[in-house]
């Protein structure tokens, strides 16, 4: 009979997980993702499933990292992973390798949900939004030096205000280290505070080529810029996270440049008629105080009349007021007599005395009380010790009298009946103590 190999659970397993890493070393596979678990490894763990069945699955830290999106319940995702098994649990699952949403693409997906993170952040809310200098004299445009977008909005601020200062700070504003040169470029401003207004900018491109400005990283640094940002990314239409983040949106660089600055033809045109204006206003003014003075020298009295006026006026108030103070000092003065005669009938000092005449009183009867309690104390206690005298034991031994105990119960003998022959007593005497032996015993009727 051909012998049947035994197969240990380990080995089994290790036989099923080499069929399936073989059998399928890489495969497309989609579904939606539930019970996603990311621990503290980075690691992403989760369920991936569709309507009639459910497979583990996991992609480790390093390939979730260069994920354009990030992983929620509930998503529909396609995927490249591996067939695996993991041995200490004999259960088979998917080690994926590449991950993008099913329907929306990973890019929108992920500006979708950085927008809502940054949201709920409070980093879009209006509040916080700084306002933009009126007349900047130095303005920092964080752009690539060498697109037309410089050369474009130069031109605009040569021609609305060529007063300001222009500070171009060189950053790749595509590709993947433009997020660290456009913060990079951010922070470097406002550590120094060389400028009044920031401006971002870049034109216009595919939701790639603006990945830079949706990153997480710029729109930290605008949002924690203490000096005022604009973004001008894209054109009209193109939306990105810098433009939610920044104090201000401009739709193109060019109108960032016009929403910067004023015009300063329309500020001269302003200041020249508000000269005008002014001129007419300070004549206007200046007739109509020269006509008020006019009117007021007319009836201007000669000053030294109205002297003498207050001073008739001066002595016959300084008389009206002498009077009142006068009544009024009188009037308190009798209030007082009358209060400082009642205070004298109620003065406390009566009461004192009364009180001490009747302290006194009391202490002399509290003395004579205290007294005859203690003579009558005194003599009971004599009454009590002559009682006790009489009723003394030594009396009674001293009439010749004495006191017999057992020796053995030390109870007192009072009965014949207590002892029996032989017995040893002790008696006691008024000058001492015998110890006897019971040799015959006499109730008073016979002898024994």
């Amino acid at each position: 009979m051909e012998r049947k190999e035994i197969y240990s659970v380990s080995s089994l397993t290790r036989e099923i997980k080499g069929l399936l890493e073989n059998r399928f070393p890489y495969v497309w596979i989609y579904g939606e993702i539930s019970n996603l678990r990311i621990p503290s490894s980075g690691h992403c763990y989760f369920t991936l499933k569709d309507r009639n069945a459910q497979i583990s699955g996991v992609i480790f830290r390093g390939q979730a990292s260069r994920l354009k999106f990030r992983l929620e319940d509930g998503q529909t995702i396609t995927g490249l992973g591996r067939v695996s098994l993991y041995e200490p649990r004999g259960t088979y699952q998917v080690i994926f390798e590449f991950m993008e949403p099913k329907g929306a693409g990973a890019l929108q997906l992920a500006f979708e949900q950085l927008k809502r993170k940054l949201a709920d952040e409070g980093l879009f809310d209006p509040e916080g939004k700084r306002p933009l200098p009126r007349f900047p004299r130095r303005i920092a445009l964080v752009t690539s030096p060498t697109g037309a977008v410089v050369h474009d909005m130069l031109t605009v601020f040569r021609l609305r205000y060529p007063n300001v200062d222009l500070l171009v700070v060189p950053a790749r504003v595509q590709g993947e280290p433009a997020s660290s040169d456009i913060a990079t470029a951010l922070a470097l401003l406002n550590r120094h505070m060389a400028v009044d207004l920031i401006i971002v900018a870049r034109g216009g491109g595919s939701l790639e080529d603006l990945a830079p400005f949706n990153s997480e990283r710029v729109a930290r640094a605008i949002h924690q810029s203490v000096l005022p940002v604009i973004s001008a990314v894209g054109h009209e239409t193109d939306y990105t996270i810098a433009d939610f983040t920044a104090d201000m949106r401009a739709p193109t660089p060019t109108a960032a440049a016009s929403l910067a600055v004023p015009e300063k033809k329309r500020l001269e045109e302003d200041v020249a008629l508000l000269t005008v204006r002014l001129i007419r206003a300070l004549g206007q003014r200046l007739e109509e105080s020269r006509q008020r003075l006019n009117a007021t020298s007319r009836r201007l009295v000669d000053p030294q009349k109205k002297i003498y006026d207050h001073r008739l006026r001066i002595d016959e108030l300084t008389q009206r007021m002498a009077r009142a103070i006068q009544r009024v000092v009188s009037g308190h003065q009798a209030t007082l007599a009358w209060r400082f005669a009642q205070l004298s009938k109620t003065s406390p000092l009566l009461a004192v005395a009364r009180g001490q005449q009747a302290t006194d009183g009391l202490t002399r009867r509290l003395v004579f009380a205290m007294k005859q309690g203690q003579a009558q104390k005194r003599a009971t206690l004599i009454r009590l010790e002559q009682n006790l005298k009489a009723l003394s034991p030594q009396l009674v031994l001293d009439r010749g009298y004495s006191i017999v105990r057992d020796v053995k119960s030390g109870g007192v003998i009072t009965r014949t009946s207590q002892v029996e022959i032989g017995s040893l007593l002790d008696v006691v005497l008024a000058d001492g103590k015998l110890t006897a032996v019971v040799e015959r015993k006499d109730d008073g009727k016979k002898e024994i």
